[in-house]
């Protein structure tokens, strides 16, 4: 098989003409495909299920079965059998066939074995060249996302991701999402903490907050949106906890993060990174 390099390059990250599945065959797998079956029904995309592994009579009947089930007809969908490393397997199929968005069951919090070692949906998502989404608690019958939170990180990538938020919002009819900036300035603590220089920091706090407020206006001014409000957040803390404690605070459906800068390292992961932290412990989807 090959693919089309051209198309590949210079492709946005949306729409999501092409979405694909990993599916397994686990307790979740119903809710998983009916979650992948609305999202491809309201993005008017094609979609295909990657399974890694023997392609046997008793996985096919279970799946047709599942299918039929939730209402999946064969000429809708395309599943592609396949042997090999799961990540590996699923990130290549994607490539080959310009997968836009992968979708892929998460747990949702990680024991400090799979942490280091990597579980295939984390392991994904720190090497895709598509867009993923990481299904934490997914439901046969789901409403669908209302609170969208998308991280406002100082990054040439925000852009076009806080875009993509939209276009997702845009398509499910949800008039608002929150870009939400951290502020991490360990400095600054420590000049706060200095009781002689009370009045100094105050002005110097109040400076910086309106100095990253007018960043993150400026980025989000350069977005698209017509039918979606934004509203505007910045936060205190360190990247990557701070933005997932917020999104769990404010209960929220969806947090959109940008993808990894780099391929992470096991002393990366060991050494929190921003998105480490979310990822060992996603919020929500």
């Amino acid at each position: 098989m090959t693919f089309n390099l051209a198309k590949l390059k210079k492709r946005p990250s949306y729409p999501f003409e092409t979405i694909a599945v990993a599916i397994a065959f686990s307790p979740r797998l119903e809710a998983v495909l009916a979650e992948a079956r609305r999202l491809a029904f309201v993005l008017d995309a094609s979609l295909i299920l990657i399974h890694v592994g023997a392609k046997t009579a008793n996985k096919e009947e279970k799946l047709q079965k599942m299918m039929d089930k939730l209402g999946i007809s064969p000429e809708s969908v395309r599943v592609i059998w396949t042997q090999g490393t799961p990540a590996d397997s699923i990130l290549k199929i994607c490539k080959l066939n310009i997968v836009d968005l992968l979708i892929i069951g998460a747990l949702q919090k990680e024991n400090l074995l799979t942490f280091y070692i990597g579980s295939l949906a984390r392991s994904i998502s720190r090497k895709a060249k598509c867009s993923v989404l990481l299904l934490t608690t997914p439901h046969v019958n789901a409403s669908k996302p209302r609170k969208i939170i998308v991280n406002g990180v100082e990054n040439p990538k925000t852009i076009h991701t806080i875009n993509t938020a939209l276009y997702f919002a845009e398509s499910y009819d949800i008039r608002e999402i929150t870009v939400v900036k951290e502020v991490h300035t360990p400095a600054l603590a420590m000049t706060i903490a200095d009781e002689s220089t009370a009045p100094e920091a105050k002005e110097l706090k109040k400076s910086l907050s309106a100095e990253e407020e007018e960043k993150l206006h400026s980025v989000i001014e350069q977005c698209k949106t017509d039918k979606v409000k934004i509203t505007e957040k910045t936060i205190k803390g360190k990247p990557g906890y701070a933005i997932s404690k917020y999104a769990r605070d404010k209960k929220a459906d969806l947090l959109v993060i940008n993808s990894p800068d780099t391929n992470l390292t096991l002393l990366d992961r060991i050494f929190t990174h921003d998105i480490e932290y979310i990822l060992a412990d996603l919020p929500c989807n």
